[in-house]
């Protein structure tokens, strides 16, 4: 029986949502939190950032991204760098120790979907390899949407029914 045209955007959805959190937990990461660490990373991946740039990219609003970044600077995982041609403008990126922080996460993650992905069977291992480029090419293609308009709940309240 084909699958309904809702059917396999759903399932996708709910199988990309249910991996994604059960591989976020980490024991590398110790106390922090899903958002810190996911904020590290951006910033480990990406280079020197913008504020403006990694609160897009991360997906926060600017104030808890203050305040993440204020945690990850604390503990001296990030660090602010002023920018060379605007000293209005403030940049962070990655220190050492967050840079081993950010590798420890990533091996224990890998580590965790290698040994599952080595329970399967055969054909399911195969069938995974060879999806990887279409879902490759799904993930940029989302990257590349632009982000949607947070609704104001102030003015939807004031919307007739």
């Amino acid at each position: 029986m084909p699958a309904s045209q809702d059917e396999v955007p759903a399932r996708l959805r709910i199988t990309v949502a249910r991996l994604s959190r059960r591989l976020k937990p980490t024991a590398a990461a110790g106390s922090l939190t899903t958002t810190e660490v996911d904020v590290l990373g951006t910033v480990a991946r990406l280079g020197p950032l913008k504020l403006s740039k990694l609160a897009v990219v991360a997906g926060l609003n600017p104030t808890m991204l203050s305040r993440v970044v204020a945690k990850l600077e604390e503990m001296q995982l990030l660090e602010r760098l002023s920018d060379e041609t605007d000293g209005r403008v403030c940049r962070v990126a990655v220190t050492a120790p967050g840079l081993t922080l950010h590798a420890s996460v990533r091996s224990e993650r890998t580590d965790v979907l290698s040994h599952e992905l080595a329970q399967l069977a055969r054909e399911d291992q195969q069938a995974i390899v060879a999806a990887l480029p279409a879902l490759e090419r799904l993930a940029e293609a989302l990257l590349e949407r632009p982000a949607p308009q947070p609704v104001d709940l102030h003015e939807l309240a004031k919307a007739p029914l």
